[in-house]
Order: C-alpha cells, then sequence, then structure tokens
C-alpha cells in the first residue's frame, strides 16, 4: 500500500489512494486518530457511526476521530483519503469555521457528506492533485504549501456543505448567526458527558434558556435539547458496539448516575433498550466482500 506523508515535531499529514491494496487499513485502527477527508466518486459504499452512504459522482466526507469510519464497497475509480492531527491543522482562533472544529466536522446535524457539483469537481481535483505533488517533491516548503491547500479545501467544502445541509437558511444570515450556530456545536461536543440540559449551555452562551431555545427556532434548526439528547444518545451507541461495557457503566461514563433513567432515555430515542440495539446490531454484521 503506497502512502505519503508528512511527520515532523508532532505535525502530521498523509495521503492514502482508498482502493483494494488500503481498504483493510483504512477500515482498522491503523487512522482513527486522525482528522480524515475522504474523496470519492460513483460506486462507493461508506457508513459513519451508524448510518451509510452510497455515492453518485463526486463526493467528500469529512470524518472525526471520534467516528467509526468503515468502507463498505469500492467504485470503479480510486478515491484519495488525507489525514491529519490537531497539530497540523487547527487554527481555532484564525480559521474560525473551517477549523478542525468548525462545520464540517462533529456538525450540529451530525452529517459528514457534502456532494460535490459537477462545475466544483476539477477545483477539488486539482486541490489533491496539488497535495499529491508537493509529496513527491519534498520540498523545504512542502508543509506550508500542503496546509494552503488543505485549507483551500476545507474552505470550499464548507461553503457547499452550508447550501446543502442547512437549506440555505443560514447562508444568508449575517456572520453572528453562523457563529452561534457553530459555538454550541463546539460546546455540545466538550461538554455532553456533564451537561445534559439547555440551561447548561444557555450558561455558558450567557443568555436564558428561553432565548437559547427561541434563536433555534428563529433558525429553523433542530430544538437544543434534541441535539444535545441525540448526541448522548449517538456516544452510548457507539460505547454499545464498540465496546463491552455494560449500560449501566456507559450511563456512569455519560454522567448518569441513575443507568435506570438512562435506560428509559436510551429507550425514547430509539424504540429499544441498551441491551437490545447492542444484540441487534451486532447480530447482523457480516463481514462484506469488497
Amino acid at each position: 500500500m503506497k502512502q505519503s506523508i508528512f511527520d515532523v515535531n508532532l505535525k502530521t499529514i498523509g495521503m492514502v489512494n482508498v482502493d483494494l491494496e488500503s481498504i483493510e487499513a483504512i477500515n482498522s485502527e491503523a487512522y482513527k486518530s486522525y482528522i480524515k477527508v475522504l474523496y470519492l466518486n460513483e460506486g462507493f459504499e461508506i457508513k459513519v457511526d451508524f448510518n451509510v452512504y452510497h455515492t453518485t459522482g463526486p463526493t467528500l466526507f469529512f470524518i472525526s476521530p471520534n467516528q467509526v469510519l468503515s468502507i463498505e464497497k469500492l467504485g470503479e475509480q480510486s478515491g484519495r483519503l488525507v489525514f491529519y492531527n490537531r497539530d497540523f491543522y487547527c487554527i481555532q482562533l484564525n480559521d474560525e469555521e473551517v477549523a478542525c472544529d468548525g462545520l464540517l466536522f462533529n456538525n450540529i446535524n451530525n452529517m459528514p457528506m457534502t456532494v460535490i457539483p459537477q462545475q466544483d469537481a476539477t477545483f477539488i481535483e486539482y486541490l489533491f492533485s496539488r497535495i499529491e505533488d508537493e509529496f513527491e517533491l519534498k520540498d523545504g516548503s512542502l508543509e506550508e504549501m500542503i496546509r494552503t491547500y488543505l485549507k483551500q479545501l476545507l474552505i470550499k467544502s464548507t461553503r457547499l456543505w452550508k447550501v446543502q445541509h442547512l437549506d440555505g437558511v443560514m447562508v444568508a444570515r449575517p456572520n453572528n448567526d453562523l457563529e452561534f450556530f457553530r459555538k454550541f456545536t463546539q460546546l455540545v461536543e466538550a461538554n455532553f458527558k456533564e451537561k445534559h440540559n439547555v440551561s447548561d449551555y444557555a450558561d455558558l452562551l450567557v443568555m436564558a434558556p428561553k432565548t437559547l431555545t427561541h434563536r433555534f427556532k428563529r433558525l429553523k434548526l433542530p430544538q437544543p435539547n434534541e441535539i444535545i439528547k441525540n448526541r448522548i444518545i449517538l456516544e452510548a451507541k457507539r460505547l454499545l458496539v464498540h465496546t463491552e461495557r455494560t449500560a449501566k457503566e456507559i450511563a456512569y461514563s455519560l454522567g448518569y448516575d441513575d443507568p435506570a433513567y438512562f435506560s428509559r432515555l436510551f429507550f425514547i430515542k430509539t424504540g429499544e433498550p441498551p441491551s437490545g440495539f447492542r444484540s441487534k446490531y451486532l447480530s447482523i454484521q457480516e463481514p462484506k466482500q469488497i
């Protein structure tokens, strides 16, 4: 498997083709700790956490280290995977919504996919080819050049993601509304194991809970309470199928002192108890032929 990688002073970025030769490594733990940008053409089937996506044309996926990626089926053309760590690129103060905690990663909709319109595919492919060329050149400016191309890729992708997944609602809004949207996402991702109520996040945002709820309603977004609970349940699902922890242990790890209350919440959100979800999910997981 051919892999290009830059790894200096704890800063790491690399690229690998997505094909039959690399599929086993990509589906293993080898790349799990990295932030990942996946570029695929038609015919791929991939699973991110518990959602399955089928590509019908050029598509980008943005995978955070806490998400579970599995490529279930390859397309006719090989794809590209760029992987990097926070030390290489996560400039929160300067890059805001295109940083590693921006709209593309850990977003409020848990939607990691952006379809690339045909008129934009050439530019996206150009950026990936330039990153590949920089690895081949091995020039002294490699790090800065690749970071520049990566930033262009994230900026372009963020623009497309906003149009496709915010239904155009937020696109025409002032920047402070987009920043509010992103800030809430960050806070939930950082605190969902300890803070379970809308009032907790209202305090962090220095506003009344009713104001927070009203603002989400005005922006036509899911209600804050649903977003918080959905993030908790997603983490519970991950722990149920990827660890051997009991439902009680998972409840405690997610900040619930009453495991019975947590099990009721899980049932309300999923329609089955934690043990039933684990058994059902694991029973239908069978190795697929790539």
